[in-house]
């Protein structure tokens, strides 16, 4: 064997600078010709073309010229694109634009396409960006609702931690004291020297030599489930509790009090 037939075949470097245009252009071309013959077989007239027989001769070889520039076309094809290119800077972020940015490669090409093969393209694109806008819309829907939502149990949230405040709880008594049992402004300020004493209006307030607990120093504590079961929490619960109680066994807070200063306890 000869030096020259050992040595290696030259190579041509790959990829060329522009082989990938070029694979492009050849795999665009194999594309028009797959739909005009699709579109000429169905008897399709195409804009821009001389009129082609129902039927080839057998023996002839032709070659069917691409349509000329359908202006029309090319104009709905750029209206499409941009409609396209907007709802992907648009879309949710979870939302997957990847086929829809394919197609608009393709149809970004138009102005080298049959009118035939725009039209194709550009309603495949405006589908796909349809499909992208209504998914972007569903998910923004799902985020404003739980945006609202959370806002909804932060404001809940806030409003309970005011009302546990021993401000926030006289302001519910005072509250509850007129709008359910009438009593005023006389009874509400023995009310709050009575609760002053027993708890100082803290809901966490806990005798632990008794065991009683909370603003009305129930004993024990959970006789106030009676009215919610977050009353070891929840300072409206033991003040709804607290009133009811006082009304029962004293008549009125200014009753209560009374008895209170008098044996020290109620």
């Amino acid at each position: 064997m000869t030096q020259k037939q050992n040595e290696a075949p030259s190579l041509t470097p790959f990829p060329r600078r522009n082989h990938l245009t070029l694979l492009r252009r050849e795999r665009r071309a194999r594309r028009n010709r797959r739909l005009l013959g699709i579109a000429l077989g169905a008897g399709i007239a195409l804009s821009g073309t001389a009129a082609i027989a129902a039927t080839l001769p057998p023996e002839a070889t032709r070659a069917v010229a691409a349509p000329t520039y359908d202006a029309q076309a090319a104009a709905v094809a750029q209206a499409t694109l941009d409609r396209a290119q907007d709802a992907i800077e648009d879309a949710h972020e979870e939302v997957d634009t990847s086929q829809l940015e394919s197609e608009v490669e393709e149809l970004s090409d138009y102005d080298e396409m049959p009118a035939v093969v725009i039209r194709g393209e550009t309603l495949e694109t405006e589908q796909l960006a349809q499909d992208v806008l209504a998914e972007t819309a569903a998910l923004e829907q799902e985020d404003a609702e739980a945006a609202a939502q959370a806002e909804e149990e932060r404001a809940a949230a806030e409003a309970a931690a005011a009302a546990n405040t021993p401000e926030g709880a006289q302001a519910t008594a005072e509250r509850l004291a007129s709008e359910t049992y009438g009593w005023g402004s006389d009874q509400f300020g023995c009310l709050v020297s009575l609760w002053n004493k027993e708890s100082g209006w803290n809901y966490q307030a806990s005798n632990a030599s008794s065991g009683a607990y909370g603003i009305p120093q129930s004993l024990p504590g959970d006789k106030m489930a009676t009215v919610a079961d977050d009353w070891a929490t929840n300072a409206t619960t033991q003040v709804t509790w607290g009133l009811d109680y006082i009304s029962r066994a004293y008549g009125t807070p200014c009753a209560a009090w009374a008895h209170s200063q008098s044996v020290n306890w109620y």
